[in-house]
């Protein structure tokens, strides 16, 4: 079982519920969001330890909504469920445990159970306002849902930067090297410009004042990440 095995199951409990998701933004294996509620964050880990716990405090950080799902039936879990709990309550975490396999295996049919074990409980103000907006921005701004839950990668998430840095190299690869003003005119992207001059990802290159053209590590790249 990997981590991302977890993901298909939650992201369709969520959304049954009403839910918007979201895989691997800003760090966080899984972002929710309902209309009216702070965002929710779930950390999916095959394994209890203490660094999956510090890595779901740090995330109230960004908002007071914190689970971490692991697997149902997991050894660790059964044998210390009331100190777990315990544990998770004095740190106002919540707890998921989630079944991929149960379900059927049918062409088409659901498969996976998953539980709220426990809810996030009231604790004190520990938000951090810049990271919870830079979440927020991310959420609101990425195309879909890119990349599921607990398969992140170094180079592998792709972003809402990332995916206007696509539409900026599919039209220059289409049309030419070209101004970067009407590249951001016909994409209707007013921060164009500054993605070409920044070319933190190296797939562009100036060919005169504001003039860019797609560089060849872009052109290799760009057909990769089409085929994500």
């Amino acid at each position: 079982m990997k981590e991302q095995d977890l993901y298909p199951p939650l992201k369709r409990t969520l959304e049954s519920r009403g839910y918007e998701v979201k895989g691997e933004m800003e760090g966080c294996d899984v972002v929710a969001e309902r209309t009216g509620e702070p965002l929710l964050i779930v950390e999916l880990k095959l394994q209890l330890n203490l660094g999956v716990i510090l890595q779901a405090v740090d995330r109230f950080a960004m908002t007071e909504s914190v689970y971490v799902g692991v697997p149902a039936g997991m050894g660790t879990l059964k044998r210390e469920r009331k100190r777990i709990l315990k544990l998770f309550r004095r740190l106002g975490l919540g707890l998921i445990t989630i079944d991929p396999k149960i379900g059927g295996r049918k062409k088409g049919a659901p498969t996976g159970i998953v539980s709220i074990v426990l809810d996030p409980l009231p604790s004190e103000a520990r938000l951090n306002k810049r990271r919870a907006a830079r979440l927020k921005k991310e959420f609101s701004t990425r195309v879909g849902d890119t990349t599921p839950g607990g398969q992140a990668t170094n180079k592998g998430v792709l972003t809402s930067y990332r995916q206007r840095a696509i539409l900026i190299a599919s039209h220059l690869r289409e049309g030419g090297q070209a101004k970067a003003a009407h590249v951001a005119a016909e994409l209707s992207d007013p921060k164009a410009r500054d993605i070409m001059y920044n070319n933190v990802y190296g797939w562009f290159e100036a060919e005169g004042k504001g003039i860019y053209r797609l560089s060849e590590q872009g052109a290799q790249e760009l057909v990769a990440w089409e085929g994500k």
